[in-house]
């Protein structure tokens, strides 16, 4: 009667659907390209890339503004160093004019170890309003 005649059996299907999962990494993917840029806001700091190395005996003199403990600014321009506490605005009037007449010389800031990182932010933020290409940080060498 029905010789010959056998019924297939259904074996069951191991795969996965990654449909799903393609949606979702699309998803976080948008996401991460749109918080990237929030979150990557700050000063551009050229940091030294190993040991810190001393100026080159034949620069120019570098420019150093300075923050004293007090959170007062100061500004030494080669041989012509002022005592003198200026204001923020001060600073950058007369970086400009130097930058504009030496634009290869070098502007160091010197900072009191206990000053807020603050000061020391809103004085690199002034330098770089008044055209400092980029500003090094002056430090002490290590004691041994």
């Amino acid at each position: 009667m029905q010789q010959g005649y056998q019924r297939k059996r259904r074996r069951p299907v191991a795969e996965i659907n990654v449909v799903p999962y393609i949606d979702v990494m699309l998803v976080l993917l948008i996401i991460f390209m749109v918080t990237a840029p929030i979150v990557t806001q700050g000063v551009k700091v050229d940091l030294p890339q190993g040991a810190a190395e001393a100026l080159p005996a034949d620069s120019k003199p570098p420019v150093v503004a300075s923050i004293d403990a007090d959170g007062d600014y100061y500004l030494d321009v080669g041989s012509s160093s002022t005592k003198e506490t200026l204001d923020l605005e001060e600073i950058a009037t007369r970086v400009a004019a130097i930058i504009q007449l030496e634009p290869e010389r070098p502007v160091v800031v010197k900072a009191d170890r206990t000053i807020a990182y603050e000061k020391v932010i809103q004085l690199m933020v002034t330098l770089q309003g008044a055209g400092v290409p980029s500003v090094g940080l002056m430090t002490d060498s290590p004691e041994e």
